[in-house]
């Protein structure tokens, strides 16, 4: 949360000339209700529901750059579907970091409460070995700039590529 998925992933889908789509958006199109809704009427496991149908289907798709919430590396099949059908690429930010850059949304239900900071580190303290554990990359985006980030992983994949 907070570490940029969605903003990285569409400049680095420009860089590479192909398709972006984001889980979350793909869920509120598909609802026609946004995502805070979808948890105060479904819960988290209702949602998880949702986003696991849709990484299945968009992860079947050659050729995209795909952005999940955060919360899609919880589900074992969303990580094996994930790691088996694309490069996945863990953007690994600060909790500081999380927290400047989610302040002031109302777009996170995990973040409405009174302690954001603890909620943080206790997401990122079970979800960081789950994303290490898939992740073909990793790339810090603390004080970098998306466009920077963007670059930084498509050098990488083009190493990754001449490497094989």
């Amino acid at each position: 949360m907070g570490s940029g998925k969605t903003a990285v992933g569409r400049r680095l889908a420009r860089r590479l000339g192909l398709e972006f789509h984001d889980s979350d958006a793909e869920i509120e199109a598909r609802t026609g209700v946004d995502i805070p809704y979808i948890f105060e009427r479904e819960g988290e496991a209702g949602f998880r529901v949702r986003e696991r149908d849709v990484i299945d289907e968009l992860s079947r798709r050659p050729g995209i750059v795909l952005a999940t919430g955060g919360g899609a590396i919880l589900l074992p099949e969303n990580r094996a579907r994930l790691s088996a059908r694309g490069i996945v690429v863990y953007l690994d930010a600060s909790v500081d970091q999380q927290l400047r850059r989610t302040r002031g949304g109302r777009h996170r239900p995990l973040l409405a409460n009174d302690d954001p900071r603890g909620t943080l580190e206790a997401l990122r303290h079970l979800r960081e070995p789950l994303y290490r554990s898939i992740a073909a990359l990793t790339v810090t985006t603390d004080g970098r700039r998306q466009d920077a980030v963007a670059a930084e992983i498509e050098a990488r994949l083009a190493e990754c590529s001449a490497s094989t």
